[in-house]
């Protein structure tokens, strides 16, 4: 009879343990009560805790003041789920690409979000993984590393803003992350028509210098007002070998025929013309070596291209996606911006 009992607790707290390791390994539990959040002022729809924050301040980015909203969920038991809405870097083709404010988007996301979860000294990367369509938008992934705490980033940038989508954890929970990055909705989108601008005094399209120079000022005139990018040159980095030319190599391609695209002209090395050259991240163990990446950049002066020709292979991808983030003054020939070929330099160096 005394065993039987014995035999009886026994089982109760084997029961008991597998209970409460069950809860401890299933974290997202700790929210009970979803509903769809839909905000005003907002593009998005998406299944969020009901016992979130909500938060909307405005930050300095170089030159820029950027305004944020942040939608926040977290708990003791680690989970993190949030969206952030940033706005201020308008929409103009005429200054810079698409891509280049997407780039300037997730920079300024790196600057914003990682306080509002962890201390300002937390140390954070944010690597990114794959880009796809989205309702028509172009959308990337990233793995985030906040701290203990690890996760994904999905971000997308429509006309008016950028989102990140984010859901961190100190454990991998599949259901979580499938719960609430599936729940994120946006309207399909829609293309706009192009705006035209007429001029009486000069045709900016023909081809004399004082139609040049109009489409100059024209260029010029529309860009009043308009947010300004690319960001502060950013003059710590990590380069040994970047050149120090100004001036293409080649200075003097043949001219384009009617209908086609400029070839781009070769600049050789390109460190030393960057204006802007973000760090890249340092993946872990032996990180020593010199890795060169071929880029493209366009008129606008953003990297539209970027493959690793040399190196060690696993710092390859920490130098691609730096080398996609750099920044260059546009460079003219004869009047007119055109595509430069390049190389950057990344010199990684083990720490002690």
């Amino acid at each position: 009879m005394f065993f039987r009992r014995l035999h009886l607790a026994f089982a109760i707290l084997l029961l008991s343990a597998f209970a409460l390791s069950a809860q401890t390994q299933k974290p997202a539990d700790v929210w009970k009560d979803w509903e769809t959040l839909s905000p005003d002022n907002e593009e998005f729809t998406v299944l969020m805790p009901k016992d979130r924050t909500a938060e909307e301040t405005t930050f300095p980015y170089h030159k820029m003041e950027l305004k944020a909203r942040l939608y926040l969920a977290t708990s003791s038991a680690g989970p993190v789920v949030a969206i952030t809405s940033l706005s201020g870097i308008k929409s103009d083709p005429a200054q810079y690409t698409e891509f280049a404010r997407f780039n300037s988007y997730v920079d300024a996301f790196k600057t914003f979000f990682p306080s509002k979860v962890r201390s300002k000294e937390t140390p954070t990367k944010l690597t990114l993984v794959t880009s796809r369509q989205f309702r028509g938008y172009t959308s990337r992934s990233y793995k985030m590393v906040l701290g203990d705490l690890s996760g994904s980033v999905d971000t997308i940038v429509t006309r008016k803003r950028f989102y990140a989508i984010i859901t961190l954890n100190t454990k991998k929970d599949e259901a979580l992350d499938e719960k609430f990055l599936s729940s994120f909705e946006l309207p399909e989108r829609t293309n706009e028509p192009a705006k035209i601008t007429a001029s009486t005094d000069v045709d900016p399209n023909a081809n004399t210098a004082n139609g040049r120079e109009a489409k100059n000022q024209q260029q010029n005139a529309g860009a009043e007002g308009e947010t300004e990018l690319p960001p502060t040159p950013n003059k710590e980095n990590n380069t040994d070998a970047g050149g120090t030319n100004n001036q293409p190599q080649n200075p003097a391609p043949q001219p384009a025929q009617p209908g086609q695209k400029r070839a781009p002209v070769a600049g050789g090395m390109l460190n030393g013309r960057a204006i802007y050259l973000p760090l890249p991240e340092v993946p872990p163990g032996e990180a020593t070596g010199v890795v060169l990446v071929q880029v493209l950049v366009d008129e606008q002066g953003s990297v539209v291209e970027a493959k690793a020709v040399s190196g060690p292979q696993h710092l390859q991808v920490a130098a691609v996606n730096a080398a996609r983030l750099a920044r260059f003054q546009p460079t003219l020939l004869a009047g007119e911006p055109v595509r430069v070929s390049g190389t950057l330099s990344y010199s990684f160096v083990r720490s002690n």
